[in-house]
């Protein structure tokens, strides 16, 4: 199967929590996704699954997403400075254009950070990562 080729930053959508367009950076050097999420909270339900509940800001200028969904688990994840941290971990779809998958992502406050989305090598696997272009699967273009 030929591999689809993206440039280093597209428009994505995670329609399951719902975002409909948030642009991601392509990161070959982390292994799995993270996502800016802020107000995280972990919760157990009666059942005795735990739950993760969490704002998202598509952009630094949009209205916050309120979002609730199983938390997969909990894992060490270290950082582009080295510093280590316990990171709630979802799963989801990520659409890429017409490409859809399940993924695993981290959440994180990235506040300060220029990308709200990163992609990381798993999320990446049935891509290419063209460093040159962007853009090249969705249109550029304002994120809601």
């Amino acid at each position: 199967m030929a591999r689809k080729v993206i440039g280093w930053i597209e428009n994505i959508s995670l329609p399951d929590l719902p975002i409909k367009r948030i642009k991601a950076k392509a990161d070959t050097g982390a292994r799995t996704s993270a996502l800016h999420a802020e107000n995280i909270r972990i919760h157990l339900r009666e059942n005795g699954h735990r739950e993760v509940s969490f704002t998202v800001y598509p952009t630094k200028s949009s209205e916050g997403i309120h979002v609730t969904c199983p938390l997969k688990e909990s894992r060490m994840v270290k950082s582009s400075t080295g510093t280590a941290t316990l990171r709630p971990v979802i799963s989801t779809t990520l659409k890429i254009g017409n490409f859809e998958k399940r993924i695993e992502i981290t959440l994180i406050n990235r506040s300060i950070m220029e990308f709200r989305m990163l992609l990381g090598r798993t999320a990446l696997r049935q891509f290419l990562v063209d460093p040159r272009h962007s853009y090249l699967l969705t249109k550029k273009g304002k994120t809601k």
